[in-house]
């Protein structure tokens, strides 16, 4: 136990130290910080609209289609602010009033014998593929409102127009699922990052010090199953501190610098139960232990840190394979294939969560889906320890697949 914790603290120390580990943080967290801050960059360097934000736009109604009636449109909440004038402005005044920044966006609006074209003008087209719906909605229920005022129509005839349907949406499947799919798999992605790089760090940092010699030192000092199990529980650990400060640094830049409720028009917070919050930091350590080991395993066949990359392909690409199957899965959670890629130990690090998430897994299910990832990790560590005992001397060539597997028989070993 004491050289245990003597490997993971000397694990911990080395990775806190590194300056790639340390740049890379602070990257993130920089990142973090200028994403939750993009509404109000956006607000600054949006400097030539109205002071609440909305768009200036001008409505040039020449022949007094809509009778003024345009300006409606500064209640609906569309984020516009509509001025219309009866004046016949023509393409190069609007142009000179948008160059001035009095405007920022135009419509004039032009008949032609019984047809009416609408114009709609703005700086740079770039970004921009039709003119906006909402706008238009806006626009089309304006003129058939004032249309209808004129027939003399009675209150019921006007309903009777626009009835007032209930919608509601029902399901064959007995499972009921709910939650943020956008959450959901915002929250899928940031797992398996986290999950995926934190255990590739075990494979950089087992080549790195056998490159260093530091390897001979450790081996003759403890056991070779000591330092796998003190290298995967130590750089997990700091993985998971790591996460957690993304956590806490995008949660708090969400206080400071967004508008209150605009996250939670977002994303649906109110799934976040401390009963996820325990799944998923149960998920993520088992997932980590499972592609930690399979690392630790690679790293140590490679002698030099640049055969790194090769030697954990056929890892990288389990992982990816998991992720994938969960991802994908989620379009119809409730199906066997979901259920499946829950299981499945590969996959299940990504999927359970939110299975748990979306309220369609039972305490069986979870039980059983971790079960199964604790016996994988069990088998994945017997193999790699043996294979790692063996391999991590070796500063030739890199081992082959067909190595390991004479290494894991021979009984000698």
């Amino acid at each position: 136990m004491r050289d245990l914790k003597t490997v993971i603290a000397f694990t911990i120390k080395d990775m806190v130290k590194r300056k790639s580990f340390i740049i890379s943080t602070l990257i993130i967290v920089l990142i973090i910080i200028i994403g939750f801050n993009i509404p109000n960059i956006m607000d600054a360097f949006n400097s030539d609209s109205a002071s609440d934000g909305s768009v200036r736009l001008l409505a040039v109604d020449s022949t007094n289609l809509f009778e003024g009636s345009l300006e409606g449109i500064n209640s609906m909440d569309l984020g516009y602010e509509v001025k219309t004038t009866n004046e016949a402005l023509t393409f190069e005044d609007i142009k000179e009033q948008i160059d001035n920044l009095e405007i920022d966006e135009a419509i004039i609006i032009e008949q032609n014998n019984d047809t009416y074209k609408l114009r709609y003008i703005v700086q740079d087209m770039t970004m921009m593929e039709s003119i906006p719906e909402d706008l238009m909605n806006a626009i089309n229920t304006i003129y058939t409102n004032l249309q209808i005022s004129k027939l003399g129509l009675t209150e019921e005839q006007i309903q009777s127009l626009t009835p007032n349907f209930e919608y509601s949406i029902e399901q064959t499947e007995e499972q009921k699922v709910s939650g943020n799919v956008l959450a959901i798999m915002l929250l899928s992605i940031v797992l398996f990052y986290a999950i995926y790089f934190c255990a590739y760090q075990v494979s950089s940092s087992i080549t790195t010090e056998k490159t260093s010699k530091i390897m001979e030192t450790l081996v003759t000092s403890t056991s070779p199953r000591t330092i796998v199990l003190g290298k995967t529980i130590g750089i997990g650990f700091v993985g998971l501190l790591q996460v957690c400060l993304f956590v806490a640094v995008a949660l708090i830049s969400a206080k400071l610098f967004l508008e209150p409720g605009l996250l939670e028009s977002v994303l649906d917070m109110s799934q976040m139960t401390p009963y996820l919050a325990i799944i998923t930091i149960i998920y993520f350590i088992l997932g980590y232990c499972t592609y930690a080991l399979l690392y630790a395993l690679t790293g140590s066949t490679v002698s030099k840190p640049e055969d790194i990359q090769s030697a954990n392909t056929p890892v990288a690409i389990l992982a990816v394979i998991g992720f994938y199957l969960s991802y994908f899965t989620m379009m119809n959670p409730t199906s066997d294939l979901n259920l499946f890629a829950s299981l499945f130990p590969i996959s299940s690090p990504f999927c359970m969560p939110f299975r748990v998430m979306m309220g369609i897994s039972n305490p069986a299910e979870v039980l059983l889906s971790i079960a199964i990832l604790v016996a994988t990790i069990l088998i994945v560590a017997k193999v790699a320890i043996k294979i790692y005992s063996n391999a991590i001397l070796n500063y030739g060539t890199k081992m082959s697949f067909r190595d390991m597997i004479k290494i894991y028989k021979d009984k000698n070993n």
